[in-house]
Formats: structure tokens, sequence, C-alpha cells
């Protein structure tokens, strides 16, 4: 071969493929790290710490009825966590929801015992008044664009002052007669508050309303194009109004859904007492809130789901329960949450910068 021969490509087969550039922008992230990056995995880990700990320390907890109490005390806070978690989503606070709750059960209760009307009259005017106030709180919000934190914290002032004086001035007690002798009393404590036997252990209907609304929270965020919504509005409000999302219906709509739940919970409280106390539900709206935050909702909004509160209400039920069958002070419960509450915190701070650095 001359020197000045070229060199023939060969034909025998297939060019050599280059080998392929990664980019870590693109590149596809260990499930490990992909499952640390949700929101419900840290409070699912605290949960089961929480569950192990106190079956050893409480063996009574074992039993199939204290499960059940347990998981009862968790569904009354989980019911009403789960529309405070999405309106934390939704970039928003409910400070009014604890008295909102009281709120609902004193409209039912003293409409249908002053009236003598079905019981069933006052739980749909209860259902109005509830979503009126949610209505009300949306509406401030977005039209004054005053945080939500000074809004609903005039109306929880609002709502605990008017508990209590209207309660005193029509029934010249703290307290609502007792409704149980009325017509349809029987129907509606079926659906708020009647239990159900499984396997000799007395379940609370609650439970099941606990869970299956829980389901459907999952399923709006995630499959809806409300649920976009909802993550849009608490990311970014201004840029999710630019590309058309609808900002002030969905924050009205959101303070809505925690009026409903107040609704819910206040038929809860009636149907299973008979009356009502005017100054309960003080101090339950941080509850809610701080369920929703150690089941990694964001404070800032746009991130969290309806799986991790879920998580943080049992949480709260087993200490609040676990306390009392470990034979412990429980004046101590309230240590306990504070405690457990900057643990999730952190915790879930933690996770997700782990998750988002690799």
């Amino acid at each position: 071969m001359s020197m000045t021969q070229q060199a023939e490509p060969a034909v025998g087969g297939p060019p050599a493929s280059a080998p392929k550039e990664t980019d870590g922008r693109t590149a596809r992230r260990p499930l490990a790290l992909r499952l640390l990056a949700r929101p419900e995995v840290g409070v699912f880990l605290g949960a089961v710490a929480v569950l192990i700990f106190f079956l050893i320390a409480a063996p009574s907890l074992r039993q199939g009825s204290s499960m059940a109490t347990v998981l009862y005390q968790s569904s009354t806070i989980g019911i009403m966590a789960l529309p405070v978690a999405l309106l934390m989503i939704g970039g928003e606070f409910d400070l009014s929801s604890g008295v909102a709750v009281i709120t609902s059960a004193l409209t039912a209760s003293m409409l249908s015992y002053q009236l003598t009307v079905n019981v069933w009259t006052g739980v749909i005017v209860a259902l109005v008044a509830s979503l009126a106030i949610g209505a009300f709180n949306g509406w401030m919000v977005v039209k004054t664009g005053l945080p939500s934190f000074l809004v609903t914290l005039g109306t929880f002032l609002i709502l605990q002052g008017v508990n209590l004086a209207v309660t005193k001035w029509v029934t010249g007690n703290v307290a609502t007669d007792d409704i149980s002798n009325m017509d349809g009393f029987d129907q509606a404590k079926k659906i708020f508050a009647s239990s159900v036997d499984i396997g000799g252990v007395e379940v609370k209907i609650t439970i099941f309303y606990w869970l299956a609304f829980a389901a459907l929270a999952t399923w709006v965020l995630l499959r809806t194009k409300y649920g976009n919504w909802i993550f849009a509005v608490g990311g970014n409000k201004d840029s999710a109004r630019a590309v058309g999302v609808p900002v002030n219906f969905t924050k009205i709509t959101l303070f809505m859904l925690v009026g409903f739940g107040a609704w819910f919970m206040g038929m809860h409280n009636l149907f299973s007492f008979n009356t009502v106390q005017s100054g309960e539900g003080v101090g339950q709206e941080l509850i809610y809130i701080a369920a929703a935050v150690i089941g990694g909702c964001l404070l800032t909004g746009g991130s969290g789901s309806a799986i991790g509160p879920v998580f943080g209400a049992f949480m709260f039920g087993m200490v609040n329960q676990g306390i009392v069958f470990a034979g412990w002070n429980p004046d101590w419960f309230k240590a306990f949450l504070g405690v457990m509450l900057l643990g999730a915190v952190l915790i879930n701070l933690w996770v997700q910068r782990t998750a988002t650095r690799r």
C-alpha cells in the first residue's frame, strides 16, 4: 500500500455507537432517593417508631379494643387535618377551624331544640353556616390580599365570642340542651357517631370516614385538574394566574372544604354527646395544623400530600392514648407533641435536602 492510498471505511457491520453522555439533570435517580423525596415518607417512619415505642411501653395497647380507641382518637383529628392540609398546600392557613367545629354543632343543636323541628333541619342549616364561614374567610383573603393568618385569627375571635354569648343568651347556660329525644336524632347518630362490631371490637364509624376522605383527597390531588390548581396556587399564585388557573376560586373553595370538615366533626360531636359546650374547640386548630406539618405539608405552600397528614394524625392519637395506657402523667401530652412537631419538621427538612442534593 502506497503512502497516498486512503483507508476505506469498514463495511462488515454497523458503526460502533458513541458512548452515551450522562446529564445530572436528566439521569434517573435511585428508587430510595425518589422515595425519600416524598413528603409522607418521613412521617410514616416516625409513626412506625412511635407505634413500636408505645407497644413496648404499654402492653395493653396490643389489644384490639385499645387500638380501636387510638384509631378513633386519630380519626377525630385526621378528618379535620385533611382539608387543613389541602388549604396549606394551597398556601393558606385557617386558625378558625377549631372553634368552627363547635359553631356548627351549636347551630344544629340550638336551632333544632329552640324551634322544635327535626334535627335534620338543624344539620342542614349548620352545613350552610359552615360553608358560609369558609367562603367568608376565602373571600376576605383573595379580595383584601391580607394574610390568611390575620383574617382567620379575626374569625377565630369572632366565632369564639359568638359561641359563648349566643349560647348563654338562648339557653341561659354555657351548654346546649339535650336533643337525644328529638325527631331524627337516631338516624343522624347512625350516620355521624355510630360504631361497627368487627370481631368483637367496637370500631367507630369516623375511622372509615377518615380513611375514605383521605383516599378521596389523594385522588383529587393526584388525578384531577383541581388538584393541579391547588399545587399551582400554593407554589406561585401569580404564575398560576398567568397560565389560566382560577386562583380566587381555588382558594375560596379550599376554605369552604375546611368549613365542610368543621361541619362534619361538629355533627359527630353533637350526636356523640347529645349536647355541646360552647367554650370547646379553642386550640384544636393548632393540632390540625401540626398534624398537617408533621405529615409533610410545607408552611410555605405548594408541597404536601393527603396521606402524610393521616400518619401525622395517627401519631397524635397514638401519643394521646399511649400516655394514658402506659399510666404516665397526661400533663406531659403537650410536651410530647411539641417535641414530636419539632422532630418531624427537622427530619423532613433533612430528608428533603438529602434527597434533592444527590
